[in-house]
């Protein structure tokens, strides 16, 4: 059974009559009760993926500048004006300096043809100064080595427009290898800048052309002869394949050519081993005559001893 319970209150306001007020309450059984339930988490929502952006928005947001990146790319610009401005100079100095090189090249020659009449004095000079250079050395065979010993006389003359190229002339005297009495190898450096080499041809005398000489080894494995052409003055003198990394021509021309006497006179190598292995024995010998000394006077002493 329901019970219903009624309760009076009274209520009284700031100002007016006393009201009442009714409150209602009813008493439900326990089995009629509703249950408690525990309420359920309200579910999040999941965000929404931003729209994906078009090729075109995608490409025209990345191109926008960061804050800063506009003052950095004003100043590499400015860098890159300062800059062409320094090469500008640099070219120019460039000019000045090749115009300065070749008024001084001018006033160098009657010096050059002075210093030639005196090294034709020294017997050998060019072929003793190519020996003793550490890079022209390496371009030398045996019999490359005894043709060069009829070399008289080198010659380095620039063009007169120097950045033009160059030319070294090698005379010869009379010998057994060749008819040239003059040999000549030229460096050309064209506008566009690519660089191209011609020399003199050899006129070989009968049996005496050093280029087609060869070593020739024995393989074992298959009998046959191998012939191998070795590096060489002459191979260096003909050959054209690759000019602008010609650099036994750079070195005769600026290391060789301005000061050839600092070569001439470089102590030979084997006259200096050889003197070391003198001085060697002299020394070892030394020693032995002091061992030698030492066991004489140990005799005599244990002789005073007796």
């Amino acid at each position: 059974m329901v019970q219903l319970r009624i309760y009076i209150v009274s209520v009284l306001p700031a100002s007016g009559p006393a009201r009442r007020l009714v409150l209602q309450f009813s008493d439900f059984p326990s089995s009629m009760a509703p249950k408690c339930q525990s309420p359920l988490p309200p579910e999040k929502k999941k965000p929404r993926p931003p729209p994906a952006q078009g090729l075109d928005e995608t490409s025209a947001s990345a191109g926008l500048p960061k804050k800063g990146e506009k003052e950095q790319q004003e100043a590499i610009e400015h860098i890159d004006e300062v800059q062409n401005e320094i090469d500008r100079l640099n070219e120019q100095a460039s000019e000045e300096i090749l115009k300065v090189e070749e008024k001084y090249n001018k006033l160098r020659q009657p010096f050059f043809q002075k210093r030639s009449e005196l090294i034709a004095k020294i017997p050998n000079f060019w072929v003793t100064t190519f020996v003793n250079h550490p890079q022209v050395s390496a371009l030398r065979g045996e019999e490359d080595e005894e043709a060069l010993h009829y070399l008289t006389r080198v010659e380095v003359t620039e063009f007169e427009d120097i950045k033009s190229g160059y030319r070294i002339d090698f005379y010869f005297d009379e010998n057994p290898y060749y008819e040239n009495k003059v040999l000549s190898k030229e460096f050309h450096l064209n506008e566009s800048g690519d660089p191209s080499s011609k020399s003199t041809e050899i006129k070989w005398k009968s049996g005496k052309d050093l280029m087609k000489r060869s070593s020739q080894t024995q393989n074992k494995a298959s009998g046959k002869r191998q012939h191998e052409e070795p590096e060489s003055f002459f191979t260096w003198f003909t050959d054209h394949s690759d000019a602008g990394a010609d650099e036994s021509g750079e070195v005769i021309k600026d290391d060789i050519w301005p000061n050839p006497l600092q070569y001439y006179l470089v102590p030979d190598m084997d006259d200096e081993e050889g003197e070391g292995e003198e001085d060697d024995d002299d020394d070892e010998e030394d020693e032995e005559d002091e061992d030698d000394d030492e066991g004489e006077e140990g005799e005599k002493d244990e002789g005073k001893d007796d």
